[in-house]
């Protein structure tokens, strides 16, 4: 399984970005998976709903099951959170990885920068960026991607990962 990173500041626009990229790669016959780094809590269960009651009862694990997907949720109570390299092991088979934060993880990452949010580039600080998806040209001997193209950004990922 090939891995590629986005990562930048809040508000450059990763989500958007890579939401697009998923869509160009599907299309293209890959079978893209994604993990998602959250700085914040988050819940995928509503209160209320009965794998969100299991949880609150005390559940360390919830997996909910249908004949259109299924999804298993790990209470950490206190453990640490799992590693980029823990996440990968749990995911299936797959042709390519996106990874949308981990913003330190030691992979290969697209910065993606708009140039109105203002936050120093990343690129400069760390080895792992290995092109930059931007609206503006930089001064820098790294790849640019037009940030409004996802075609261009998935050709590259493509490219890059040897797929």
């Amino acid at each position: 399984m090939k891995v590629i990173g986005f990562a930048g500041w809040s508000g450059s626009g990763k989500t958007t970005l890579v939401e697009q990229v998923v869509g160009v790669l599907s299309a293209r016959g890959l079978a893209v998976s994604l993990v998602k780094h959250a700085h914040h809590r988050f819940d995928i269960d509503h209160e209320g709903k009965d794998s969100w009651r299991h949880r609150q009862a005390g559940c360390r694990e919830v997996l909910v099951s249908s004949d259109q997907r299924w999804s298993l949720t790990r209470e950490l109570r206190g453990a640490p959170e799992a590693t980029l390299d823990e996440l990968l092991g749990k995911l299936g088979d797959c042709d390519l990885v996106l990874v949308e934060g981990f913003k330190r993880a030691p992979i290969p990452k697209i910065e993606v920068r708009r140039t109105v949010v203002g936050e120093p580039l990343l690129f400069p600080d760390d080895p792992h960026i290995v092109a930059i998806a931007t609206d503006a040209p930089l001064d820098t001997v790294l790849p640019q991607l037009d940030i409004n193209d996802p075609a261009q950004v998935a050709d590259f990922i493509v490219a890059y990962s040897g797929r």
